[in-house]
């Protein structure tokens, strides 16, 4: 089965973790763009208009955390598919933009792969 191309915006501000991602979601034929705080992915956003994914983790430096990007993302790009991780549980999915997904890490690069395809085959 072929599966849908998908640009991927990736923040993250664990280097390491970041690059474990990346990685991850290259080796699965997805275009990769990184930021390293949610101030930067908000930028990068603005400036790129074909971002179908946005992939970021709640708890980072700065004054724009994961789920205030996630809000933001989805107010100005409603279009763009958002999924959220952490190490930590998620007090709430109600703080989850709507039609988001939250993984808790570690979680399995199959499952994150189904979503971007869900996310990426849905109709407009």
């Amino acid at each position: 089965m072929q599966s849908a191309q998908a640009i991927v915006l990736v923040v993250e501000d664990e280097v390491l973790i970041r690059m474990d991602v990346v990685d991850q979601l290259s080796a699965l034929g997805y275009s990769i763009i990184e930021a390293c705080n949610g101030r930067e992915a908000l930028e990068v956003a603005q400036q790129y208009e074909a971002i179908d994914i946005l992939f970021t983790d709640i708890d980072m430096p700065g004054d724009v955390d994961g789920l205030t990007l996630a809000h933001e993302i989805r107010a100005s790009r409603p279009e763009i598919g958002i999924i959220v991780t952490s190490g930590k549980p998620l007090l709430g999915e109600a703080r989850l933009p709507e039609g988001s997904r939250f993984y808790p890490k570690p979680y399995l690069s199959t499952t994150v792969h189904a979503t971007i395809q869900e996310m990426v085959m849905r109709p407009g």
